[in-house]
């Protein structure tokens, strides 16, 4: 039983930044690891970039150097900053938890509309 509540999503200019977070509350004794994914219309949902507990990260090719991922373990929060933003970044994007040794659950949030215009 794990609840991830998303926020940050909007509409912003190309050349722009947002940031997303995402904060996991229930039971996340298992969680050791968050990420986001997103989805463009019509395309399947793809990783974005995922960090663990002791903050390893990784990035897809698309958005590295670009997007920041980062933790608050205290807060189980994790964010994803966006800078740089471009139009083919426009996306549903969703907050995911787990844990990496396939403990317990896979856990998404709602999402969250990411619109960048050019």
């Amino acid at each position: 039983q794990v609840q991830l509540v998303e926020s940050g999503g909007g509409l912003v200019q190309a050349g722009g930044s947002l940031r997303l977070s995402c904060s996991a509350s229930g039971s996340i004794f298992s969680i050791n690891a968050m990420g986001w994914y997103r989805q463009a219309p019509r395309k399947q949902r793809e990783l974005v970039a995922t960090i663990t507990r002791s903050g390893s990260a990784n990035y897809a090719d698309s958005v590295k150097g670009r997007f920041t991922i980062s933790r608050d373990n205290a807060k189980n929060t994790v964010y994803l900053q966006m800078n740089s933003l471009e139009p083919e970044d426009t996306a549903v994007y969703y907050c995911k938890a787990y844990n990496t040794f396939g403990l317990g659950d896979v856990y998404w949030g709602q999402g969250t509309q990411v619109t960048v215009s050019s």
